[in-house]
């Protein structure tokens, strides 16, 4: 039997109209591939500082929102009070119209450790009459010194250390001791202002700065309970815990030289590392002198630089950073990296991004404006006028973070005060001259209604207090 195998007929070929779809489809994609390759090569040089921009404003979103979710405590816990004060060469002017705000307050001792040369104002204060206070004229070796003579003094169990132009809003001293109630909080920090912002633009720059450490930094670290420097301005301490740490604080050695100026971030630490909390109550509040002068205010940041490097670098080498929660150390890590990240930023924005020509440069200076004012919301919002001095807000935090911080870097442990000098009454810009009113204080009932209705704690809302040292 013959099979006859028959050859399959070709296959006809595709229609046209196929294969120019085909065609078509191949076109878009090739299309698409380089359009979307051009959109790479357009965008890839700006990636470094998308990423460098994305961490950095993460961090503030997510300390921006711990602080909203903060609350002050609000509770009936009273203790007794010593209240020590430092003073060094202070004008007697200022030095009485704050004392008259903290023997409003009815502490059971005021301490005012004065240098051997203040003899004005420890008459002044010794003419008062008042039992309560206790002037010692004592020779001064720098701040810490001061403070131990007074520390080593007190009396009582919660010690309230203030600066000698620190003025106190009414019902301070009473708020300051309610976070006590808790016997693990070690420390307590105030809400603080710079006095009469309006008299000088370099007041009113560090009042900024000041109302966005207070609002958007601080609480959300007081809530994890470590606050990582309780301002000296106003601060107060568990007693025990301060004398068990107190030849820590005086005789602290960095790189070999005895330190005298940063005791209010030693202290703060060394609280933290005996193991208590070190919390923020933003319903006690303080207004303090500042600087008026550019001069002056830029002394007062590299001193304050020096201190905050010493201070953390010591927590990082002893351990004590890694221990705390992790919004307080990844604080820390980013102001002792401000100069670093901001250098780099600003290089690569500058020689790698920035085009010479007025558009280019009028969209740099806009990119910095506008996150400088995101970033200033909490201050804007209460002084909507400040937005007039944005530009110089945003040039002077640059310097801060250059300049000023890098100096500071170099310079850590250059010690003792630059905005005070044997011979000097007061410090620079910031005598009883540089206030534009004479008058006596202003004592202000707060209406209790008003700071917690029912018992609750108001959040940031509140209204703020109107009395301030004239």
């Amino acid at each position: 039997m013959n099979i006859t195998h028959t050859a399959p007929s070709s296959v006809p070929d595709a229609h046209p109209a196929m294969h120019a779809a085909g065609t078509t489809e191949t076109t878009a994609l090739t299309s698409l591939l380089e359009d979307l390759a051009s959109f790479w090569d357009t965008v890839a040089p700006y990636f470094p500082i998308a990423i460098a921009g994305t961490i950095v404003w993460g961090l503030w979103i997510y300390r921006f929102v711990l602080s909203r979710r903060a609350r002050p405590i609000w509770n009936d816990h009273r203790t007794t009070t010593s209240v020590i004060v430092p003073s060094f060469h202070e004008d007697p002017d200022i030095l009485m119209r704050c004392l008259d705000s903290w023997r409003s307050q009815d502490p059971d001792e005021i301490i005012i450790v004065l240098d051997v040369e203040d003899l004005i104002a420890y008459d002044r204060i010794t003419a008062l009459g008042d039992s309560r206070l206790r002037p010692i004229l004592f020779d001064h070796v720098g701040k810490r010194s001061a403070l131990g003579a007074g520390i080593r003094q007190a009396r009582f169990e919660v010690l309230v250390l203030t600066d000698s132009d620190t003025f106190w809003q009414p019902g301070l001293l009473r708020r300051v001791q309610m976070p006590f109630v808790d016997p693990l909080v070690g420390g307590v920090g105030t809400q603080q202002n710079v006095y009469q912002r309006n008299s000088s633009i370099w007041r009113k720059v560090a009042d900024w700065l000041v109302n966005l450490r207070y609002y958007d930094y601080v609480p959300a670290m007081g809530r994890a309970g470590a606050v990582p420097i309780l301002s000296g301005r106003t601060a107060a301490y568990r007693r025990e815990a301060v004398l068990t740490v107190l030849d820590h604080l005086e005789n602290e050695f960095f790189l070999g030289k005895r330190c005298v100026a940063g005791d209010d971030g030693r202290l703060t630490w060394l609280v933290l590392a005996s193991g208590y909390r070190t919390v923020h109550q933003s319903t006690a509040r303080a207004t303090s002198m500042f600087p008026a002068t550019f001069r002056a205010f830029v002394k007062q940041r590299v001193r304050w630089s020096r201190n905050s490097y010493r201070t953390y670098l010591t927590a990082a080498a002893k351990g004590w950073l890694w221990q705390v929660p992790f919004v307080t150390k990844v604080t820390v890590l980013q102001i002792l990296l401000t100069p670093v990240t901001m250098g780099l930023t600003l290089f690569y924005l500058i020689f790698a991004r920035l085009e010479p020509t007025p558009v280019g440069i009028a969209a740099a200076a806009a990119w910095l404006l506008v996150g400088r004012g995101i970033r200033g919301y909490s201050n804007l919002r209460r002084n909507p006028k400040d937005l007039l001095i944005l530009p110089v807000l945003t040039l002077t935090v640059i310097f801060i973070a250059l300049p000023v911080k890098l100096l500071a870097f170099v310079t850590m442990n250059r010690q003792g005060w630059l905005t005070r000098r044997e011979g000097q009454i007061g410090g620079d810009g910031q005598d009883a001259a540089t206030v534009t009113e004479r008058a006596a204080p202003a004592v202000v009932t707060v209406d209790e209604r008003k700071v917690a209705p029912e018992g609750v704690p108001l959040d940031d809302r509140e209204p703020e207090p109107k009395g301030v040292p004239a």
